[in-house]
């Protein structure tokens, strides 16, 4: 497709107004051309066929992912990529620069973005949110995606959109499925299998019929692999088994109108080299109906609404997976013990698009109300005597509620740039349903805030400017944001109780932050390079403390603070020629504990990733460095409730290599070895050790040695 046909393609989707005037953006490349409209947040764009063909795999396997826009990040998460991802959302996103993981070893990490974790990340598939029951996230939101299940992946930087919901301070991450499209009755089958060390064996399967009136989708797919070795030859309990299936159903009258209802199930375990306890059951449930109508007229777009349901079954144990800890100085871990929670997520969105010659507008209303429950094993030490938690009724400890209106509107003030401003309201509800606490050492109270319910009005908002460069092939934005976050299930609710204290429940306020982001992206001949930054300020960041009390148990509370954060990432690309590519990207986060004057802690360190790629015809091959600095601004016994500083970490080098070759158009063969060099390594962001698997209770997880994989995808 050539620079003129681009144009041609991309003025249908412009107001009218840009239609009657020149194009500017078309005497740019091609690839420049296009930043304009996907800068927007709003206008599709066109997407040119791919090089290889509709139906043909490229030859590559990924081992970074550039910006689609200066502020978003777009790309499919089908593809290989290098280091090899695990079977769960977090482990995926870490090969996007600015995001890290709080480690457990194998799988079911929990992501973090710019050092900021959990519900400051707005987590999303196909539109509805499901979040995790565990008390100490051992099954994160992330751990139920399977990210090779979903088409696109899109994130977006800093509380720079509203549409998706409250609270996304760092940014929005959203897994989407695209609707199948069929001409005429057929069909098509997307396969993959990857074989690695440690018994790696993956299995994922996409296949779709039907016809002009809609369609059947069906997605299945399963991840096991067994305990790792370090670079010392030293094995980490790391082992999982998981499996998901989804079904889709579509009705598609006309080329513009879809129905679809989707049905989803998935189960799995993992033992954790880091924790007390192993998960022996992350059973998911997922039920969803979704609606679309696009060209409704001139002014009234589109409109979409979806329902969805969402339900976490998680079982946590220490004898399913491990044997019990005898020299485990908590007395009940010397003994069996389960524990069995699980979250009920209800949700909806409604929204509708206009469009006058200027302007856009999306607006609409969303809701989510989410239940919490829980039950726990018995263990009669004179007897000997089990009883598992599932012969126990449950008992509901917390109930969520949230309404929420939003808007976002873009003012195309010229052809080269915009102005975007969104606004949302929500109103946050939690009711403490906990008759009794108890705290680490089994002792129980009357709650004081049993039946009681906090509620609160939270505003959020941003406007940010867009600019295509008159003198440079470039787009860049400025945006300040700001974002109200209520406080999540974690942080009111996961804190150790202590008696006659007040609870977090009472005391820990919502969080408020407030963002300046901004950001470039060139392209010119050979060269592409990008860069985002921010720099933000956090009224009442949620902390968490840990203290270690001299019967040996580890006590949390949590209370608010002001921080200051700032940060930023950088990439670029060059072609030395047809055959050759080099990139490079950057990622750097800060973060101060302002109220302390101390570092904030659980801090990524600065990380850089350096690959070269050759590629020829239906063979490529790919070499990837991975360089992370020693991080020694620490917080030490401060966190969130899934891990805290406990020393600083030292820097370490990884080297990776990878090869793939289209077979032909319907197959394509990749094979890696990821850390060639058999290096030992831990990140900064881990859990220590757990004594049940004689692992210092000081010392960070090991990463995987050296290992090896191959992959092959069939498409029909």
């Amino acid at each position: 497709m050539n620079r003129d046909m681009l144009c041609r393609a991309a003025r249908p989707h412009l107001p009218q107004t840009f239609s009657r005037t020149p194009f500017r953006l078309c005497r740019m490349p091609a690839r420049a051309a296009l930043l304009g409209l996907l800068a927007s947040g709003g206008l599709p764009a066109a997407e040119p066929e791919s090089e290889t063909g509709p139906h043909e795999m490229p030859p590559l396997v990924i081992t970074g992912v550039a910006l689609h826009s200066p502020l978003t990040v777009v790309t499919d998460p089908k593809i290989p990529r290098q280091p090899v991802p695990a079977s769960d959302g977090a482990d995926y996103l870490k090969t996007i620069p600015g995001f890290a993981a709080v480690r457990n070893g194998g799988v079911n990490g929990d992501p973090v973005f710019r050092g900021m974790f959990g519900s400051r990340l707005k987590l999303l598939t196909n539109g509805g949110e499901m979040i995790g029951a565990c008390p100490n996230r051992m099954d994160s939101p992330s751990s139920y995606i399977s990210p090779e299940s979903y088409d696109r992946l899109t994130v977006t930087k800093g509380p720079q959109t509203v549409l998706w919901g409250p609270g996304a301070s760092a940014a929005t991450v959203r897994f989407e499925r695209d609707p199948e499209r069929f001409a005429a009755l057929g069909g098509r089958v997307d396969a993959s299998f990857l074989a690695g060390s440690n018994g790696r064996f993956d299995r994922r399967v996409d296949a779709a019929v039907g016809g002009a009136q809609g369609y059947l989708r069906l997605l299945a797919n399963r991840s096991d692999a067994d305990d790792y070795q370090n670079g010392d030859g030293d094995t980490v309990p790391s082992r999982w088994d998981k499996w998901n299936t989804d079904l889709a159903l579509g009705w598609t009258p006309d080329a513009d109108t879809l129905l679809e209802l989707t049905l989803g199930r998935g189960d799995g375990e993992a033992r954790y080299a880091g924790r007390s306890m192993d998960g022996s059951q992350f059973e998911r449930e997922s039920l969803a109906l979704r609606f679309e109508k696009d060209n409704l007229g001139e002014v009234l777009q589109k409109v979409e609404a979806q329902l969805y349901y969402n339900y976490a079954d998680h079982v946590m144990d220490n004898f399913r997976l491990r044997s019990p800890d005898p020299g485990a100085a908590m007395t009940m871990m010397r003994n069996p013990m389960a524990s069995n929670v699980d979250r009920r997520t209800l949700g909806g969105r409604l929204s509708g698009t206009w469009r006058w010659d200027d302007f856009q507008l999306v607006g609409g209303l969303d809701g989510q109300t989410s239940e919490h429950r829980r039950r726990q094993s018995s263990y009669n030490r004179m007897s000997g005597a089990y009883t598992d938690a599932d012969s126990f009724p449950w008992e509901t400890d917390a109930d969520f509620h949230n309404y929420g209106a939003f808007a976002e509107l873009t003012w195309y003030a010229t052809a080269g740039s915009r102005l975007i401003g969104g606004a949302r309201l929500d109103r946050a509800y939690a009711e403490d349903e906990r008759d009794l606490l108890k705290n680490n050492m089994g002792v129980s109270w009357r709650n004081p805030t049993a039946g009681e319910e906090r509620s609160e009005t939270l505003t959020s908002g941003f406007l940010r400017y867009e600019r295509d460069l008159d003198r440079l092939p470039a787009t860049a934005y400025l945006g300040l944001g700001h974002s109200e976050r209520f406080p999540d299930y974690w942080e009111l609710f996961s804190a150790t109780a202590v008696m006659s204290a007040p609870t977090a429940f009472e005391q820990v306020d919502p969080e408020k932050t407030t963002q300046l982001d901004f950001g470039i992206q060139y392209q010119q001949g050979p060269l592409e390079a990008w860069a985002s930054a921010y720099l933000g300020w956090v009224r009442d960041f949620i902390l968490f403390d840990y203290t270690t009390l001299p019967s040996g148990h580890v006590r949390t509370t949590a209370d608010n603070i002001d921080a200051r954060i700032m940060g930023a990432e950088l990439g670029a690309g060059y072609r030395f020629s047809p055959n050759w590519k080099g990139d490079a990207s950057l990622a750097w986060a800060w973060g101060k504990n302002s109220s302390d004057d101390r570092p904030l802690p659980q801090i990524p360190p600065l990380e850089a990733r350096l690959s070269l790629t050759w590629e020829r015809g239906d063979w490529s091959a790919s070499g990837l460095w991975r360089l992370v600095a020693a991080q020694n601004r620490v917080a030490e016994n401060q966190g969130s409730i899934v891990a805290r500083d406990f020393d600083e970490s030292p820097g370490f080098g990884v080297f990776s290599v990878n090869g793939a070759w289209r077979l032909n158009r319907h197959y394509r063969l990749s094979t890696g070895i990821d850390n060639l060099l058999d290096k030992t390594y831990s990140e900064h962001l881990n859990l220590a050790g757990n004594g049940a698997f004689d692992l210092p209770a000081d010392t960070r997880i090991d990463e995987p040695g050296r290992t090896w994989w191959a992959r092959l995808d069939v498409s029909f």
